[in-house]
């Protein structure tokens, strides 16, 4: 892939970000790897105000930035802290999604209540308690659990997903999401039922939803 077109798929999930109300106004950060090279999203642009010029390059090693007349988004030491700490991670979403933030920040954890959910996910979801935002505490608690998730939920802030792409990725947000979304609606209405760690574990030996995930992790 080349830097023109990592820039176009850039600007198109960043505004899936904000059609699917993931994100509001200028709020939510998004990134992807080139080699060794990292391309973020700026501070204080909607991604609708977005155009692919807009994005800045970052040396992945020295954070330093490299190309780009714009300020990198102010979370950046999170993205790093992504990228440095798994090399088959080329996508990173910072989001600020509704229902994951009320659910978590009310002390809910949000699990899986369905397959797809834990078939796009991929991996049980740890929730960081409130830190500063912008921070190294913040990217250094990110370093502590991304070698085991694909999604983690910053309680009273947002969530960040992980892929292999920018759709792994996006794919990612989404589903949390919309667990979050069927998890509250099961709290209206009775006590949920979360999928065991025996059912879990059947859905990945699947090899229907094996499939879908190789799909989605060769899918651009």
């Amino acid at each position: 892939m080349q830097d023109e077109e990592l820039r176009l798929k850039l600007v198109k999930y960043g505004r899936h970000l904000l059609a699917e109300g993931l994100v509001t106004g200028p709020g939510g950060n998004i990134s992807a790897r080139l080699d060794n090279v990292i391309y973020l999203s700026p501070s204080g642009l909607a991604f609708d105000e977005m155009a692919p010029e807009d994005y800045v390059c970052m040396d992945l090693n020295t954070g330093e930035t490299i190309a780009g007349e714009r300020r990198p988004t102010s979370e950046y030491l999170v993205h790093l802290a992504c990228y440095r700490k798994r090399a088959d991670i080329a996508a990173v979403i910072h989001t600020h999604p509704r229902y994951s933030l009320a659910l978590s920040s009310s002390g809910h954890d949000i699990k899986a209540m369905f397959p797809d959910f834990h078939i796009y996910t991929r991996s049980k979801i740890p929730h960081i308690d409130y830190i500063t935002v912008n921070t190294r505490e913040l990217a250094m608690a990110m370093e502590n659990v991304v070698n085991d998730a694909n999604v983690i939920v910053l309680r009273n802030h947002g969530a960040v997903a992980l892929g292999g792409n920018l759709k792994e990725a996006y794919y990612r947000m989404a589903s949390l999401e919309e667990g979050a979304q069927i998890q509250w609606l099961a709290l209206m209405v009775g006590k949920p039922r979360f999928l065991t760690d025996r059912e879990l574990a059947d859905l990945d030996r699947l090899e229907t939803e094996t499939y879908r995930r190789k799909l989605l992790a060769q899918s651009e």
